[in-house]
């Protein structure tokens, strides 16, 4: 079941208490409507009932697809590779060959769960967002184009497509490529991230993880 605590919200503009509930959990399989609030971002918004003022939540949350097989732990801003809750663990000890994924943004939740939807391993979308990112600084003739998110897969029409945001002011751009990018990713993760796969606790699988994936990837294939 989904998880939710009353508490009062300070606001940060007139300091007012408004009385709010705050979800710690989402079941997608037993609340669908959860999830559509979450996606949708009505579940995190906040509006003080003084002034107006609006804002977006932003906590520790974890989302969970018993269905699909895969739950991801939104903590803002976190730093950390790999996660181990122990009393997480606990409550879900009998669920076995979970996904379990970190995301450090609101944006990066909603990515996981597209990717996972959508049948996809994270690990190669990663891998393929960073070359596709690649590709895009060179043509845009920018240094670096490090934010960007999946936002359409079409197995069909055999494409890939990624929203990036680039230059000072974060324009949107949006590149799709042939899948083929996607399942040689795909080979590399069958060819080295199998430890990576058998990590305990929630891991966090980005753009950090994919350069460091490359550079082992390079390495173990430079030395034979």
């Amino acid at each position: 079941m989904s998880n939710v605590i009353s508490k009062d919200v300070t606001c940060p503009k007139c300091g007012h208490n408004t009385g709010a509930h705050l979800y710690i959990s989402i079941n997608a399989t037993n609340d669908p409507q959860f999830k559509e609030d979450l996606l949708s971002g009505r579940l995190l918004s906040f509006t003080c009932e003084s002034c107006g003022y609006q804002a977006q939540y932003n906590y520790p949350l974890l989302y969970n697809d018993m269905k699909t097989r895969f739950m991801v732990y939104l903590i803002p801003q976190i730093d950390r590779f790999q996660l181990e809750d122990r009393a997480l663990e606990n409550d879900y000890r009998n669920l076995k060959g979970i996904r379990k994924r970190i995301a450090a943004d609101f944006n990066s939740l909603k990515e996981k769960i597209f990717v996972f939807e959508s049948g996809l391993d994270d690990m190669a979308v990663e891998l393929t967002k960073y070359a596709i990112s690649e590709m895009v600084a060179r043509k845009l003739d920018v240094g670096r184009v490090s934010q960007g998110y999946l936002t359409m897969y079409n197995r069909e029409e055999n494409t890939i497509g990624f929203t990036f945001f680039v230059g000072e002011n974060s324009e949107p751009y949006v590149q799709s490529a042939r899948l083929e990018i996607y399942r040689k990713s795909m080979k590399i993760v069958n060819a080295i991230c199998g430890n990576d796969k058998k990590l305990s606790g929630f891991i966090k699988i980005d753009r950090e993880w994919a350069e460091n994936t490359l550079f082992r990837y390079k390495r173990v294939k430079n030395s034979r």
